[in-house]
């Protein structure tokens, strides 16, 4: 299947990749607007989740839905709960558009060269082994940064306060 979308030319790639994304968010939204009951039964199995996505749906609003393109793992859970809390179709529709856009793009051309790397590595080319390595260590590299800035942000949040009764003194 990625092998046929990548010989396409792009326009029709990012068409096809677009309303893939569309038809996806858009019925996982709907799915969450006509699904209260089954929503306390997912909610209960997925708590963390569920949680993530209404804080961030209460404060980034569609701004979430947009920025859900560019996640793994929570993007599902920010489309279902935007249609549970009954988003506004004024607000969700421009904002799905937005990060169907933006995901059609990045997949369109970074996506599919990885995709195409991937194969190519399976197939035993040294191009291909050496593009996916060259992938897998900048996920490495960006997820240690990540890890890294937030023990950096708590222990400096756990860092006592300055106490203004004590002065510095000069020796």
């Amino acid at each position: 299947m990625l092998d046929r979308l990548a010989e396409l030319p792009f326009w029709q790639a990012f068409l096809a990749l677009f309303a893939s994304a569309m038809v996806r968010s858009t019925g996982t939204y709907w799915l969450g607007h006509g699904a209260i009951a089954s929503w306390r039964r997912y909610r209960g199995s997925h708590g963390d989740l569920t949680a993530r996505a209404e804080d961030l749906l209460r404060r980034l609003g569609p701004v979430a839905v947009t920025l859900s393109y560019l996640t793994v793992g929570v993007q599902t859970a920010i489309h279902l709960t935007a249609g549970v809390m009954r988003m506004p179709l004024r607000w969700y529709v421009p904002a799905a558009v937005l990060g169907s856009v933006i995901w059609a793009v990045l997949y369109a051309t970074v996506g599919l060269a990885v995709a195409q790397a991937w194969l190519a590595a399976e197939a035993g080319s040294w191009w291909g082994i050496a593009v996916v390595a060259a992938a897998v260590l900048a996920v490495a590299a960006w997820l240690l940064a990540r890890s890294h800035a937030r023990s950096s942000a708590a222990s400096s949040s756990s860092a006592p306060e300055h106490d203004p009764d004590v002065r510095a003194t000069s020796v």
